[in-house]
């Protein structure tokens, strides 16, 4: 059976029959939270670029930031005060949490940090920049002569009809602020007069001011050299902006549009595809400080961009995990375009270090004294690996795990749970055949043997050992902790009970 290609270097392939030195362009407005499902762009992106560099090409990203974008509504998450700056600007509203310079600056900072823990290395470019400092200015002044014409296409690629009065181009109004409120009425090689429904009417030279977007995005394609683009499936859709977007770019700008890497959302389990005007978020910041950079890259690079993900932080991202560390040990390729430095896993899961973790209080001397208790080899490896490893694991439990999950050994005294003479029967017996030779599979059938033995059932006996430890009916598997607490520890603390 011969062995699937990844999804990328397929991706790779075609693109270097084309090109051998390509730029890749990746878009997103930081209009609130760049989220976990904004970051599959960057990562389809970097996964690709990865790709045509091993087979030998050159590739770079180019992140544009939508800077320029006027802010659509107040969200949610905005303060009401934030009303009045509905329509402006990103770069020029001011940041909710008084932090940054500006707005688009507040989310989009965060960002960045993040792109450089994942190794995702970019070339960042600012609309409004862009704009201001006169790189869209021949496309616009193209896109204002053929107004007409664009229209055409839109109303023909899209179906839908467009105002007699449309302009492809809004200019920033000096009066009230607004980018998306003003309608062009005169225009030439160097300024547009313009009036504004706040009732002003003025000139603003050829640089104040955006394309919309159907002609900004083929704008940007030739103004960047851009070939190669990521984006979701809402621009994608039938009559949609790739579709108008790539007749603008050949029959306005006269160039091809990039070759299209077409993704589908993340979703956020019981809630919904990702999205930040909604409040629907895992924002990229915050899941880089909660796992190692290879599983966040991991989580969209094992899947397909044409199939969604069900993202679930809590228990399913411990099944990603579990997958990653499986496809470690294989070399699978995906854990190749994964890896973001050398580092090497030892064999210690990242579920145990969430019991031995918690078992040690995080102190890293004590995790490593109760692994090699449960038979693994300390060395340098091991050390490093699980010395980084179990930061984030502390850092999941705390952020997103279940509360299932989470437990304290407690102190004798600190025990209030009442016990039957049934469960202090098993927990003496089950304490005078426990030794110190059993691994954590012997241990766990010896819950079984003692409990038929007193005639006690299974449930009881396993709940009976969480009461005298945690001082709650349930717990993490009962061999593994119990090997992992010290076999004398535990003798002592049955005995006390």
């Amino acid at each position: 059976m011969s062995e699937i290609i990844h999804w990328a270097d397929v991706i790779a392939e075609k693109i270097l029959e084309k090109k051998d030195n390509v730029r890749i362009a990746t878009g997103i407005t930081p209009s609130g939270h760049i989220h976990l499902g904004n970051l599959r762009e960057m990562l389809t992106a970097d996964a690709v670029k990865r790709a045509i560099e091993d087979k030998g090409g050159k590739a770079e990203i180019i992140y544009v930031a939508d800077t320029f974008d006027p802010l659509r509504r107040r969200y949610p998450f905005l303060p009401e005060k934030y009303e009045e700056f509905a329509g402006m600007p990103l770069c020029n509203i001011p940041d909710p949490d008084g932090c940054h310079g500006n707005y688009a600056e507040h989310f989009l900072e965060p960002f960045l940090r993040s792109l450089e823990v994942l190794g995702i290395r970019v070339k960042v470019k600012k609309a409004h920049e862009m704009y201001l400092g006169g790189e869209y200015n021949e496309k616009i002044i193209q896109a204002l002569k053929n107004k007409d014409k664009i229209a055409k296409i839109i109303a023909e690629v899209s179906g839908r009809e467009v105002d007699e009065n449309w302009s492809p181009f809004m200019p920033l109004c000096k009066n009230c602020g607004r980018i998306n409120s003003t309608k062009v009425m005169e225009f030439n090689e160097r300024e547009v007069e313009y009036i504004c429904e706040c009732g002003y009417e003025g000139k603003n030279k050829i640089n104040e001011g955006k394309l919309v977007w159907r002609v900004d995005w083929p704008a940007r394609w030739g103004i960047l050299r851009i070939d190669v683009e990521p984006f979701g499936k809402d621009h994608a859709t039938a009559g949609g902006s790739y579709d108008t977007g790539k007749m603008i770019s050949k029959e306005i700008f006269g160039y091809d549009p990039p070759f299209p890497i077409i993704y589908e959302w993340i979703h956020l389990k019981g809630k919904g595809a990702m999205k930040s005007s909604k409040g629907i978020v895992v924002p990229v910041n915050e899941i880089v400080e909660t796992l190692p950079p290879e599983i966040v890259r991991y989580i969209t690079i094992r899947v397909k961009p044409e199939r969604h993900i069900e993202f679930d932080p809590g228990v399913g991202l411990l099944e990603i995990i579990d997958d990653f560390e499986d496809a470690y040990r294989r070399g699978d390729r995906s854990v190749q375009l994964s890896l973001v430095e050398d580092v090497v896993y030892s064999d210690v899961p990242f579920r145990h270090l969430i019991i031995v973790g918690q078992i040690a209080n995080w102190d890293l001397k004590k995790v490593l004294e109760i692994l090699e208790r449960n038979g693994h080899e300390i060395d340098k490896t091991l050390r490093r690996d699980v010395e980084r490893r179990l930061k984030y694991a502390k850092a999941w439990l705390e952020r997103y795990a279940p509360e299932s999950l989470k437990f304290k050994v407690k102190e004798r005294d600190e025990i209030k749970s009442e016990f039957t003479e049934d469960e202090k029967r098993f927990l003496k017996e089950f304490a005078s055949q426990l030794r110190e030779d059993m691994d954590a599979e012997r241990i766990h059938k010896l819950v079984y043997e003692v409990s038929a033995k007193v005639n006690i059932k299974p449930a009881k006996a396993f709940q009976a050992i969480y009461k005298a430890i945690l001082d709650t009916k349930h717990g993490p598997r009962a061999g593994y902790f119990l090997k992992s607490l010290g076999v004398e520890w535990v003798k002592k603390r049955f005995a006390e009970i």
